[in-house]
């Protein structure tokens, strides 16, 4: 059964920039650790300081083999040190989810 990794962000919205910079990081490190990424989204209209991931797996077991490869992974260890150092993520939150099927 296919997971997927809804990854909410709250980012301060004076360094949307910075976690843009953060998020296009993500779109080849993901995949080369197994996530089949879906997408980074930025805030446009409306709220200024959610942004969203979206992150598919086959299973959450193949979701937890992935977060064992990312935090070994030097860029990805990298990407999160950068985040920790420029403080634009002020609360993340993940929920999983299976689609609907007809």
């Amino acid at each position: 059964m296919t997971v997927t990794c809804c990854i909410r962000y709250v980012i301060d919205p004076f360094q949307k920039d910075a976690f843009e910079a953060y998020a296009r990081n993500w779109l080849s490190i993901i995949p080369a650790c197994g996530g089949d990424l879906l997408g980074y989204f930025l805030p446009h209209e409306g709220t200024n300081n959610v942004a969203l991931a979206l992150i598919s797996f086959d299973s959450l077991a193949a979701y937890e083999a992935y977060r064992a490869r990312l935090k070994t992974d030097p860029a990805g260890r990298a990407n999160f040190e950068m985040a920790q150092r420029g403080r634009f993520i002020l609360e993340e939150t993940r929920t999983f989810l299976t689609p609907v099927a007809p």
